[in-house]
């Protein structure tokens, strides 16, 4: 009876090792669309970046700050347009991510080569998607997949991993210099082309400063961001500010907005980094409680 029942068993053994995997095909067109992705991800081939129409940085402080035109011109073999191809440099600290904000810093060094070789060493921890040169040459450092290393302890709203979620664009810029309109240029050509790839919001394209107050103070009150948010890339006060309601809530309306208030000074000060810029202080004068709820506004819309 013993031998009976170990012949069923070795039997139903067979036929099991011998049975069709049923899901052969789905692990195939999962194999297949694996493979897809990884291809996507590992791809170094220079990307296109579209034409855009000329910028010209034309903020009232920028013209206090005498920025005179720049013209594209070849750094070696790179044709410098507005329709631009981007160099290729591998950076060596990244991870998975999901892009829906881009944001901008100043590289707070002094060449694009400066920025490279600290982004390709493992000892700084520190990385970006794309580096843009005062000439306008872009350099890409990581593909926009994956999760570089930009932001560091940054929050915004109810977001408190931003590398997660981001992408990170540095601008060689010292952080003391006006930036050139050839950079800008390249900066709305690039923006142009992430924000269609990602669909990512406008009010989402932001800088360090906002999403670390108090830490980070880049890209610094040289940074034309009237002209970029009239390119449609990140919002703006309207020109003639409604006087904001007497029970209007300051610190609720920066935290609404994005900004963190935990120490509210700094949440002001960048605030002011951003929308104001000649005056970056914490003092709470009319004209910065109108902006404020002015961009409170046009953020709950």
């Amino acid at each position: 009876m013993i031998r009976k029942h170990l012949c069923y068993i070795l039997l139903a053994i067979v036929i099991t090792s011998c049975s069709t995997n049923p899901y052969k095909n789905t692990e195939k067109v999962y194999d297949k669309q694996l493979k897809t992705l990884e291809n996507q991800i590992t791809s170094k081939e220079v990307q296109p970046i579209p034409s855009v129409s000329p910028v010209v940085i034309d903020t009232t402080y920028a013209q206090q700050l005498g920025i005179v035109k720049d013209t594209l011109s070849k750094t070696g073999s790179t044709i410098l347009l507005n329709g631009i191809n981007t160099e290729w440099i591998g950076t060596v600290n990244f991870n998975l991510r999901k892009p829906s904000f881009i944001i901008i810093h100043h590289t707070a060094q002094d060449s694009v080569q400066q920025t490279i070789n600290t982004f390709t060493k493992t000892k700084t921890q520190v990385s970006a998607h794309y580096v843009i040169s005062e000439n306008g040459k872009v350099v890409q450092m990581l593909n926009d997949y994956l999760r570089a290393w930009h932001a560091g302890a940054s929050t915004w709203g109810k977001n408190t991993d931003i590398n997660s979620s981001s992408i990170g664009i540095e601008l060689d810029n010292n952080g003391f210099k006006p930036f050139t309109e050839a950079q800008i240029s390249s900066l709305v050509a690039l923006l142009t082309k992430l924000k269609k790839d990602y669909n990512i919001p406008t009010q989402n394209i932001l800088g360090h400063a906002d999403i670390a107050p108090g830490r980070k103070q880049d890209p610094s009150a040289l940074f034309p961001w009237k002209t970029l948010a009239e390119k449609g890339f990140g919002i703006w006060p309207d020109e003639i500010l409604e006087e904001a309601p007497f029970d209007f809530k300051i610190e609720q309306g920066l935290r609404i907005i994005g900004y963190n208030t935990k120490n509210l000074s700094a949440a002001i000060m960048a605030f002011k980094l951003h929308y104001i810029q000649t005056d970056t202080t914490a003092t709470l004068d009319r004209k910065t409680i109108d902006t404020i709820y002015s961009i409170y506004k046009k953020q709950v819309q």
